[in-house]
């Protein structure tokens, strides 16, 4: 359960820096949104990517940085009360109110002594790894990146961008410019809204769960034609008797 809430937070996480570069209004005068870019544009949009997403950008967020992210947010979990972390797994407020004042830090230190340790190598591989992983996408992430400045910017205002990270101080900039987020002092507020996010998600999952509350639940197997149960087995690899229910999800109350 820690672990997955982790990995929530952590996808949002890497998703920062894009997302607040992508999320700026567009320049005016600009090209239009629906037009494609001329030849032109898109060669000048290649070079702006090039500059701003220089090779290497995710492995120097993951290792170094967000991994240092994740041990405080792993940290932060070990000290809350079991019943909070009981909370975001599904429990009712009422039946965590049950549970004894301890923290998952003072249960792991009895079940497992090397349990922190584990979990920081755990999670500096993981971020390791991913960083691998994620590294081998960004030729299309500033292939991605090069045609979305080619559409919203004109020729001369991508040639002043490039002129300008053409300069020793343009260049350092768009060097920094996805990395940037990373920095001790964005890591420090990061760090510091995660008590936050993590008493507040079971209410976040209950707004979730109640934006379908108009929705029909979702059906059985009983609630199924036997065309749509066979064609289920098919698409799943396996017989119509071994076809089960997915279980149920938990009720979220979140906070009241």
């Amino acid at each position: 359960m820690m672990r997955r809430a982790a990995t929530a937070v952590l996808a949002a996480l890497i998703a920062l820096p894009a997302a607040a570069q992508s999320s700026s209004p567009a320049p005016s005068p600009a090209p239009s949104a629906s037009a494609a870019p001329d030849a032109e544009r898109q060669a000048l949009g290649t070079q702006v990517a090039a500059r701003l997403f220089p090779v290497g950008t995710y492995q120097r967020m993951m290792t170094g940085t967000m991994d240092k992210l994740m041990d405080s947010v792993m940290g932060s979990v070990g000290t809350m009360p079991l019943a909070q972390l009981a909370t975001m797994g599904g429990l009712s407020t009422e039946q965590a109110a049950d549970l004894p004042p301890v923290t998952l830090d003072q249960i792991m230190a009895i079940y497992d002594p090397h349990y922190r340790e584990r979990s920081q190598i755990e999670m500096r591989a993981m971020m390791a790894a991913m960083g691998e992983l994620m590294g081998r996408f960004e030729p299309r992430m500033r292939a991605a990146l090069a045609a979305a400045y080619a559409r919203r910017f004109t020729a001369p205002q991508l040639r002043e961008m490039n002129a300008f990270f053409a300069t020793p101080t343009g260049g350092a900039f768009a060097a920094e410019s996805m990395t940037i987020f990373m920095d001790p002092e964005m890591m420090q507020e990061m760090q510091g809204m995660m008590p936050a996010v993590m008493e507040q998600l079971p209410a976040i999952l209950k707004k979730a769960r109640a934006a379908t509350a108009n929705l029909p639940p979702p059906r059985k197997l009983s609630d199924l034609t036997p065309a749509e149960r066979a064609k289920l087995a098919q698409l799943l690899g396996t017989s119509e008797q071994k076809l089960k229910d997915p279980p149920a999800a938990p009720a979220i109350e979140g906070n009241k």
